[in-house]
């Protein structure tokens, strides 16, 4: 069932309580669909703690699966123990494996896979990168693939590949062996990937290829900050305190948690960005990520220097 962009707008505008109110029924909706046989996607993020305390709220033993790729901060980690009734999956290889096999995730899911198929020769991918469409016309649309054409020629490789490896790989894998089907905190607003997600398909999209439920689609990051302080609900200390400035919230610590060497976006984020953030609050983490290969590290800071990344010195110990 297709869905207008006016439709979620006028969903994002709704208050808290009638979000909260629709959330649970397509959660219900999604339960009695497959007699419940589906379980949270729990990553120890503010978005999946306030998916579970509405789920658990409803249906006391709904399992949540945390996919333990061992890039999460070690606070996201410890809160995750700390939550009774996760199960913990793994990935099958580790990331440095994946970004020596495959490469490094720079600038978004798109990009890294044009910049890989690009740097193996496919002709397609040369001319997305130099902003051409079919017949070797220009494509407005693909223009945007033009700044990062230099990509192509970068000393290292450059692939999207983690994503399905560390994290969807195991949870499908624990889906084929326990049937459950995916209740997941994503909200449109994150990604255009989501929003057009959302168009197709809306909270619940039966009619998936990989059958998954985003309740919260029409939340937004505010909706989340104030249901956690409003319902006094525990989450990772990561975030700091959540503080209210005239109907705004807002954390005092972390924005986002996610994978933390990820380079996904970091070239939109003011300084500091989320790896000058990390030399201050996880310096030993931040020696690992930027320390080159062949000592050990993964490498990163070649990878920001390309991107244009204020991080130039040297940053590693010796």
């Amino acid at each position: 069932m297709q869905h207008a962009h006016e439709e979620l707008i006028q969903l994002q505008e709704l208050p808290l309580e009638d979000k909260v109110r629709m959330t649970k029924m397509r959660i219900q909706q999604w339960y009695l669909a497959f007699e419940s046989k589906v379980y949270v996607s729990f990553s120890g993020g503010k978005d999946s703690t306030v998916l579970l305390h509405i789920a658990r709220s409803m249906y006391p033993d709904m399992p949540a699966v945390f996919v333990d790729t061992g890039l999460e901060y070690p606070e996201i980690r410890e809160f995750v123990k700390s939550v009774p009734g996760v199960t913990i999956v793994r990935p099958e290889i580790g990331f440095k494996q994946v970004l020596e096999k495959y490469g490094y995730p720079v600038i978004s899911k798109e990009v890294a896979d044009t910049v890989m198929y690009a740097q193996k020769g496919s002709e397609w991918a040369l001319k997305k990168l130099c902003g051409e469409g079919k017949n070797d016309a220009a494509n407005k649309f693909r223009q945007r693939f033009e700044k990062w054409a230099c990509l192509k020629d970068a000393p290292f490789k450059v692939s999207a590949k983690c994503c399905q490896i560390m994290k969807k790989s195991p949870a499908h894998k624990y889906e084929r062996i326990s049937g459950n089907h995916p209740i997941l905190a994503t909200m449109a607003d994150e990604s255009q990937m989501r929003y057009a997600a959302w168009l197709e398909h809306g909270c619940n999209a039966f009619d998936a290829a990989r059958p998954i439920s985003q309740p919260m689609s029409f939340w937004t990051e505010n909706d989340v900050l104030e249901y956690l302080k409003v319902n006094d609900v525990p989450y990772c200390p990561i975030y700091g305190e959540i503080v209210e400035d005239d109907g705004e919230f807002r954390t005092t610590g972390a924005d986002r948690t996610g994978c933390m060497f990820c380079m996904f976006g970091v070239q939109r984020e003011k300084n500091p960005n989320r790896f000058e953030r990390m030399r201050e609050t996880h310096p030993k983490l931040y020696d690992y990520c930027m320390r080159p290969a062949n000592g050990g590290g993964l490498d990163w800071l070649k990878s920001l220097i390309t991107l244009g990344s204020p991080i130039k010195e040297k940053v590693w110990i010796e």
